[in-house]
């Protein structure tokens, strides 16, 4: 009986955001009325209303497709920070550590950095209340430190050299959250761009790290969208339009109840010209895969790695007057040659969840030719090439992934944090003498050795930790291990550009990229090279 009630008042908070007379109109209108009315007056027990009708939200909604979504009131504001890519707060990264929380890094310019807090200070107490040895969660430390801009909280800092805690008082501010996380020099003529998603402020921050890196006069670029999980249409279709000539189409978008709408470069770009390679991975999605399917149906660069995501639906935000709101699929996008790269649904929500994983077992991540399309869904680029809808877009020149240094060893040391434990303890342990010894990311890079001395430090703190490996699974995962743990260590010494510069040394689709410059690609693929 339950599960009917809940049936028939699923769309109870769509009165919040269409009009009540047009609802009122419909015989479904009124049955739900009619059906609120009876519970409120004559159900035998008292109900959650709250909870009734966040649960049938949830329960449409999940029939409907996997990126339809309802979000709580107290966690509509926190889902809405990383694309609107700022949060008010202290601004300060940070790690719990033998439960404790470690500060690993100070936002630049922002409020704790001008007090005085440092990386590597513990903090102990949050207004006067032990936050140390409590079991401390980072929600925890999220509901505490953030907060409202001018509004002020007192920390008490533990710091190595200090007999006393130090106690600081911190006004809270603006902190921005940037999505460049590393813009380099991959080669005297190869500039790199990694960017973690499309969030407001993603087209500035590109704009202005491609400028700063065009004063080394790169003939190449490298735009990284390896693990980029989308964010906004509109800064996708920005970004695409700094690659593309004027008035080329970018992508549309299309639904039952929302228009066809097309998008088209303008005249402006930063690089119209010059080699492109984009970086996609299974974890490129949506506006990802909008930029890498504009420049691969333009023939624009090279989309190298593997098969993305294969998300290919538009969301809209539909606020509600708590404050919740639902993200709802109103159109699906198609790539410049028609192509729909929405991956199918499968049979249920787990079905869905499971298809990366899927991927790995049918071998589709380490084998190209394991990878069926169907010729129904066959689409050609401007110059004529075959290209595949139905699915994420598929890269020019496919990377397969490395599982052969994943020993079981390495998945457990990654599940129990022990890796990045063990950096931050190290860097905690030695910060002054580092800065020393390596006064910036180029002598670090350069000079600093994972030797076996360091590495047996590692595995003896694994063991500790609880995780043993026999001499095997050691030598196995050797080559991946020293070269992340230096890595690891560079990013808590200096910021996440660092961590980008060390271990793209090892990453195969990063190399496959530079590679592709200097080799034939572009030029089999018949891909624009200026």
């Amino acid at each position: 009986m339950k599960k009917l009630i809940l049936k028939k008042i699923l769309l109870l908070p769509l009165l919040i955001v269409l009009s009540l007379s047009s609802l009122a109109q419909s015989i479904n209108a009124q049955k739900i009325l009619s059906l609120l009315g009876m519970i409120q007056y004559a159900y035998v027990d008292t109900v959650n209303e709250k909870k009734l009708s966040e649960d049938a939200i949830r329960a449409i909604l999940k029939d409907l497709d996997p990126h339809s979504t309802y979000i709580p009131a107290e966690e509509a504001k926190e889902a809405n920070e990383p694309l609107l890519g700022k949060f008010e707060g202290v601004g300060i990264q940070f790690n719990i550590l033998e439960d404790t929380i470690f500060v690993t890094n100070t936002i630049s310019g922002g409020p704790s950095e001008k007090v005085g807090i440092m990386a590597g200070d513990r903090i102990v107490k949050i207004e006067g209340i032990n936050a140390a040895g409590v079991k401390i969660t980072n929600n925890d430390v999220m509901k505490k430190l953030r907060g409202d801009k001018g509004t002020k909280v007192t920390v008490s800092i533990l710091r190595r050299g200090s007999p006393d805690l130090l106690d600081f008082i911190i006004t809270r501010d603006k902190i921005p959250l940037f999505t460049v996380d590393a813009a380099y020099m991959a080669d005297k003529k190869t500039a790199y761009i990694k960017l973690s998603r499309f969030a407001d402020t993603t087209v500035d921050e590109f704009i202005a790290a491609l400028n700063k890196l065009k004063r080394e006069n790169p003939e190449n670029l490298i735009l990284d969208l390896t693990g980029n999980g989308g964010g906004y249409l509109n800064r996708a279709i920005e970004l695409a339009d700094e690659f593309l000539g004027e008035r080329k189409r970018i992508v549309y978008t299309q639904g039952v109840n929302s228009p066809l709408q097309e998008y088209y470069s303008t005249p402006a770009g930063g690089w119209e010209k010059g080699k492109l390679v984009v970086m996609i991975d299974e974890s490129s999605a949506s506006a990802s895969e909008i930029v890498s399917g504009a420049v691969q149906d333009w023939d624009r660069g090279l989309i190298v790695g593997r098969r993305s995501f294969g998300k290919g639906l538009v969301q809209k935000p539909f606020p509600f007057q708590d404050g919740s709101m639902v993200r709802l699929t109103v159109a699906r996008y198609y790539t410049p040659s028609g192509r729909s790269i929405q991956k199918p649904y499968g049979e249920n929500e787990e079905d869905y969840a499971a298809e990366i994983i899927n991927r790995f077992k049918r071998g589709e991540n380490i084998h190209a030719d394991s990878i069926k399309f169907i010729d129904s869904l066959k689409y050609y680029t401007n110059a004529r090439r075959e290209v595949y809808g139905g699915g994420g877009i598929m890269p020019d020149v496919f990377v397969p992934a490395d599982t052969t240094l994943f020993t079981t060893f390495y998945r457990d040391i990654l599940r129990k944090g022990v890796i990045n434990e063990f950096a931050l303890t190290y860097v905690d342990n030695k910060r002054k003498s580092l800065h020393s010894k390596f006064p910036d990311i180029d002598a670090f890079k350069e000079q600093f050795v994972t030797d076996s001395s360091f590495m047996k430090s590692f595995f003896d703190f694994a063991e500790k930790r609880e995780v043993t490996a026999t001499q095997d699974e050691k030598e196995k995962s050797m080559a991946i291990l020293t070269v992340q743990l230096k890595a690891l260590v560079a990013r808590d010494l200096w910021n996440t550009e660092a961590y980008f510069r060390i271990i793209n040394d090892i990453n195969p689709i990063y190399r496959k990229a530079v590679e592709s410059f200097y080799d034939d690609s572009f030029k089999r693929m018949n891909i624009a090279s200026n």
